[in-house]
C-alpha cells in the first residue's frame, strides 16, 4: 500500500513522502494554530518541523519540491508565509505596537529585497560563466583567461541557503516573545540582515575584477584561433537528449583511430556532461548561430550518428561531404528514415543495410550506400564461453518508441512472460535484465512493465541467495568487491568526480593526459572484470545505467532475448544463440520476411513458449540447429571479417574526402574570373 502511494506521488522514497506530509499536512497548519492560540512552544516545534522537512526534500532533490512551486507554494513563498505567521503570533501576544514589532516587519521586508538582489547576482554569475562554447581536449588556457569557479558553497542550492538565513530572526523573535525582552529579536535582526548582506557581497568579485569570466567574444575568438591551427578534417556531429549520449559514445574509439584529424561537435551541454573519456578534440556549441560562424572550412567529411533537426546547421555547409553513419544497424523503420536522403552518402554495416534502403524506396540511391562494417563491435568476443556451470541469458528489450506500434518492444506484451519462464527453467540459468536507456520515458505502461520485471528478477535473486544449492565463495566475492571499490575510487579521482569546478573550468582544464587516459582505459577493464566477480555467477541481475556496457553483458552471456533493434545485429557478432520476440503477432513467416535479423533467431510469441528451444541451444552445442545460419547472417548484416571494419571505414572517409576536394576545386575554377584575351 505504502509503495503504491509512493509511486503515485512520484517520490523516491517513503522518507520523502513522510517529509512532504510533515511539511504541508502537519507543519504549516500547526504554525497557524499555534499563532492563533497563541502558543510559543507549539509554534517553535512546528517551525522546526517545517524547516527540517523542507531541507530534507531539497537535499533529496524531490519531485514534490517542483510540484509545490507549480501550485504557488514554492520555497520562497513557504518561508514568507512562515514569517507572516510569526507576525500574527506576535500580534496575538499583544506585541503589535512595540518598536521590536516594527523592526521585525521592516527586517522581513528588507530581507525579501536582499533575496532579490542575491538571486540576481547568482543568476548573473552563472550566466557569465556559461561560455558560448564548451570544449574538451582543446588548449584554450593560453589564448583566453578563464578564472576558477566560485566556491561550491556560494552557488550550490544558493536560494535555499539564503532563505535559511532568516533563522536568526525567527529564533530571536520567539525568544524575545517568550522572555518579554526585545534584545534577542534585535540580535536576530542584525544577524539575518548582516549574513544576508555578506552572502550577497561576496558574489560581486565574480562579476567585476580578475575573477570575472571572459566575454563570449573572446572565447569564440580563442576557439577560432585553435581551429585555424588544428585544421580538422573529419567531424562527428551529434545532437540529442542526455539519454542518447550512448549514441555518440559508441563512435569515440573509431574517431580516435581515424587516419585524418578528427573533431567532435556536440550541440547539447547535457550530452557533453555524459561524454565518455576521449582524446579527440570536442566542441559543444549550443547556439546555431555560433556553430554556423565557426570556421570549419578544412573539414572534408561530416559524420552524423542520429537524424535530428539540428543537423541542418551543419548540413548547410557545401564544402564538406555529409554521411549518415547512425548508431546501430537494425530492421526498425528508423533505420530507413527518408531524412537519410539529405546526406551525400549513407554508410551501413553490411549488404543488409543496402538492401533495406532499396526495399524501402525512400530516396536513398544505391550508389550512395557504402558498406563499412561496424568498427565498434571489436570488443565483442565471438564463440561460446567455456567452463559454464550455469548458463547466462541476457534479456535486452528495446524501448517503446515514439508511437504505440506493438512491434516496437516486447516489454509490455511479453516481457514478464519471458522473464518468468527463464526464472522457472527446468535447469537453472542466470538472468541478466538490461533495458534500453529510454525505457519508460514516453509510455507509463512501459515504465510499469519495467518495474514489474525488475521486481521479478530481484525477488528471484533474493530467493536464490537463500537456496543452499547455490554456493558462494564469500572470500572471492568480498575480494572482488574490495577491488571494485578501489578501482571506482581511482576512477573518480582521475575523472574529476569530486571536483567543485564548473563547465568553464572543465573547458579550461579538460585536455586529456595520454598517460591518464590509458590508465582510465585499464581501470575500466579492471572495473568490468571485478564487477562480474563481485557477485556469484548464478546471481540474477538487473543492469541499468551506462555500466557495465552492453557489449560486456554480451561477453558474459550464453544467449540473448531481444527485440527488433541494433542490439540483435550487434549480438550476432558473438555467434551465440539468440531469440527475438514477435510482439506484433505477425507470425513466424511474415516476421522473418520483414526482419532480416531474425533469420537465424528463435522466434518467440508473446507467451514465450518457444524459449525451450533457445535454452536447449544455449546448453548443448549439438542442439544449436541455427549455428550455420548465424554465420551466414553475420556476414550479410555486418560485412566480411576481412579487411577489418576500421580499415574499410578509413578507406570510405578517404574516398569521400577526395570527392569533397574535387567539388571544392571545381567550384574555385568555376568562380575564377575569366582571362580577358589580349588585343
Amino acid at each position: 500500500m505504502i509503495s503504491t502511494v509512493v509511486r503515485a506521488a512520484r517520490v523516491g522514497s517513503v522518507g520523502e513522502l513522510v517529509a512532504a506530509a510533515a511539511l504541508i499536512v502537519v507543519g504549516f497548519p500547526a504554525l497557524m494554530v499555534a499563532a492563533l492560540l497563541p502558543n510559543i512552544p507549539l509554534f517553535a516545534l512546528a517551525a522546526a518541523v517545517t524547516y527540517g522537512s523542507d531541507h530534507y526534500l531539497h537535499r533529496r532533490n524531490s519531485y514534490l519540491v517542483n510540484r509545490l512551486s507549480v501550485v504557488r507554494a514554492g520555497l520562497a513563498i513557504r518561508f514568507l508565509v512562515r514569517q507572516l505567521i510569526l507576525v500574527l503570533l506576535l500580534a496575538r501576544l499583544g506585541l503589535a505596537y512595540g518598536v521590536f514589532f516594527y523592526a521585525l516587519v521592516a527586517c522581513f521586508i528588507s530581507f525579501y529585497g536582499l533575496q532579490a538582489v542575491h538571486g540576481a547576482l547568482v543568476t548573473l554569475v552563472r550566466l557569465r560563466r556559461t561560455l558560448p562554447v564548451a570544449t574538451r581536449n582543446i588548449a584554450l588556457a593560453t589564448a583566453v583567461r578563464i578564472p576558477d569557479a566560485p566556491a561550491r558553497w556560494l552557488l550550490h542550492r544558493s536560494g535555499e541557503k539564503m532563505l535559511h538565513l532568516d533563522l536568526p530572526v525567527i529564533v530571536g523573535g520567539l525568544v524575545s516573545a517568550f522572555l518579554g525582552d526585545g534584545l534577542w529579536g534585535g540580535l536576530g535582526i542584525i544577524a539575518t540582515l548582516g549574513l544576508g548582506g555578506l552572502y550577497t557581497v561576496v558574489l560581486l568579485p565574480y562579476l567585476f575584477g580578475p575573477r570575472r569570466a571572459p566575454s563570449p567574444e573572446s572565447v569564440l575568438a580563442a576557439v577560432e584561433t585553435w581551429l585555424r591551427a588544428y585544421r580538422p578534417e573529419t567531424v562527428l556531429y551529434f545532437s540529442g537528449a542526455k539519454e542518447s549520449a550512448y549514441q555518440v559514445n559508441m563512435w569515440l574509439e573509431t574517431m580516435e583511430r581515424l587516419d585524418t584529424r578528427p573533431l567532435i561537435v556536440l550541440r547539447e551541454r547535457v550530452v557533453l556532461e555524459r561524454l565518455a573519456p576521449t582524446t579527440v578534440p570536442v566542441i559543444c556549441v549550443p547556439g546555431g548561430v555560433h556553430l554556423m560562424n565557426l570556421d570549419l572550412s578544412t573539414v572534408k567529411v561530416a559524420l552524423y550518428a542520429a537524424n535530428v533537426g539540428k543537423n541542418i546547421h551543419l548540413l548547410r555547409v557545401p564544402t564538406m561531404k555529409h554521411v549518415f553513419i547512425g548508431h546501430g544497424d537494425s530492421d526498425k523503420v528508423a533505420s530507413v528514415n527518408p531524412f537519410s536522403k539529405v546526406y551525400d552518402e549513407v554508410w551501413t554495416a553490411g549488404k543488409a543495410g543496402r538492401d533495406r534502403y532499396a526495399v524501402a524506396d525512400v530516396g536513398v540511391r544505391d550508389e550512395d550506400v557504402v558498406e563499412v562494417g561496424r568498427p565498434q563491435l571489436a570488443p565483442i568476443r565471438a564463440g561460446r564461453r567455456e567452463r559454464v556451470s550455469i548458463p547466462t541469458v541476457l534479456y535486452a528489450p528495446t524501448w517503446e518508441g515514439w508511437d504505440d506500434n506493438p512491434g516496437n518492444t516486447s516489454l509490455m506484451a511479453a516481457g514478464e512472460n519471458i522473464v518468468r519462464r527463464l526464472l522457472a527453467a527446468d535447469e537453472p540459468v542466470r538472468v541478466l535484465y538490461k533495458p534500453h536507456p529510454f525505457t519508460g520515458t514516453r509510455s507509463s505502461r512501459a515504465k510499469a512493465a519495467h518495474e514489474r520485471i525488475t521486481a521479478l528478477v530481484e525477488q528471484a535473486a533474493a530467493a536464490r541467495a537463500l537456496d543452499p544449492a547455490f554456493a558462494v565463495d564469500e572470500a572471492a566475492v568480498e575480494a572482488a568487491r574490495e577491488e571494485l571499490a578501489r578501482v571506482e575510487a581511482r576512477l573518480t579521482e582521475l575523472t574529476g568526480g569530486a571536483d567543485d569546478g564548473d563547465e568553464a573550468m572543465a573547458t579550461r582544464d579538460g585536455v586529456a593526459d595520454p598517460g591518464v587516459y590509458e590508465e582510465i582505459a585499464r581501470l575500466r577493464e579492471q572495473w568490468n572484470d571485478a564487477y562480474w566477480r563481485s557477485f556469484p555467477e548464478w546471481e540474477h541481475r538487473v543492469i541499468t545505467g551506462p555500466e557495465p556496457l552492453l557489449y560486456d553483458c554480451f561477453n558474459v552471456s550464453d544467449g540473448m532475448v531481444s527485440d527488433i533493434s541494433s542490439v540483435v545485429s550487434d549480438f550476432i557478432a558473438s555467434g551465440k544463440p539468440y531469440a527475438v520476440t514477435d510482439s506484433a503477432g505477425l507470425g513466424a513467416e511474415e516476421f522473418v520476411r520483414q526482419n532480416t535479423a531474425v533469420r537465424a533467431a528463435v522466434i518467440l510469441s508473446n507467451e514465450a513458449t518457444e524459449l525451450d528451444e533457445l535454452l536447449a541451444a544455449v546448453r548443448e552445442q549439438e542442439a544449436d540447429t541455427l549455428a550455420a545460419a548465424r554465420v551466414e547472417l553475420k556476414e550479410y548484416l555486418l560485412g566480411p571479417d576481412e579487411p577489418p571494419s576500421l580499415q574499410r571505414f578509413n578507406a570510405a572517409v578517404a574516398a569521400l574526402a577526395l570527392k569533397a576536394e574535387a567539388r571544392n576545386l571545381g567550384q574555385t575554377r568555376s568562380t575564377a574570373p575569366a582571362e580577358v584575351p589580349a588585343h
